[in-house]
């Protein structure tokens, strides 16, 4: 039985991965910062007949990363796939005007984190010669992001650190991809929409109209949509595609 680890495995985007996977044949791991939210998800898995471990972590922990993966293999014996899917939106704010720990804190999980988990798993990889690591980007990776620079940066690193990875191991056949989303409709979107409102001074419907204009199908992603994409990659229908940074994002800024 193939297993996957999710970070940020237990809302959002997260939880749609792991939930679709789950009900792809594999087991798994669903990391996070919530044990709440993570036994919900963890009872949805548990449902579908697969077999799943629950492990509360923060992914900018060195120590704590090295413990999920060790802890991961002791109890499900391999990890096939790993999601880093665990980010934080960080402030909204010009770049003269981001503090420091912000700054900070942003970098260490969403852009530190995954390589953590990256170094954690590819041990186990190479030495079966096969593995997935698939990366949730976003579509902020690839554009000027006024007022969310911390964000923007840690998903230009994450992009960049895919197409390193893939070009590190492809020789012990392991694929490393992005995934970038456009604006994904739930709660951490309506948090941006909030706080920019908030910065821009302007009503949160009309930042979700201009949101919703750069978008070319009008309508925002929904994380089901990105969870396909990530369950495309896992698949051995993907087994040629690596270094990839590939957009699941309505068309946005088209």
């Amino acid at each position: 039985m193939r297993v996957a680890l999710v970070t940020g495995g237990g809302r959002g985007i997260g939880r749609a991965i792991a939930l679709r996977l789950a009900r792809g044949g594999f087991n798994l791991v669903l990391a996070g910062p919530e044990p709440v939210e993570l036994n919900a998800t963890g009872a949805e898995i548990q449902s579908l007949g697969r077999r799943h471990l629950e492990v509360v972590v923060d992914v900018s922990q060195e120590d704590r990363v090295r413990a999920l993966a060790d802890l991961a293999l002791d109890t499900l014996g391999r990890i096939d796939i790993l999601v880093n899917n665990a980010a934080i939106i960080g402030p909204t704010a010009p770049v003269a005007q981001v503090p420091r720990a912000d700054w900070d804190e942003v970098l260490a999980v969403n852009l530190t984190g995954a390589l953590l988990c990256c170094q954690g798993v590819l041990p186990g990889m190479i030495a079966r010669r096969s593995g997935k690591i698939v990366n949730i980007a976003s579509v902020a990776g690839k554009i000027a992001y006024p007022l969310r620079s911390p964000y923007a940066v840690s998903k230009w690193g994450l992009i960049g650190l895919t197409l390193t990875l893939a070009k590190e191991v492809g020789e012990h056949n392991i694929q490393v991809n992005a995934v970038c989303p456009g604006p994904v409709a739930g709660e951490r979107m309506r948090q941006v929409i909030e706080q920019r409102a908030a910065e821009l001074g302007q009503p949160p419907e009309q930042v979700e109209r201009d949101y919703l204009e750069r978008l070319a199908l009008k309508r925002m992603v929904r994380a089901e949509d990105v969870a396909a994409l990530v369950a495309f990659l896992a698949s051995p229908e993907a087994d040629n595609i690596t270094g990839q940074a590939l957009d699941v994002s309505a068309g946005f800024g088209l």
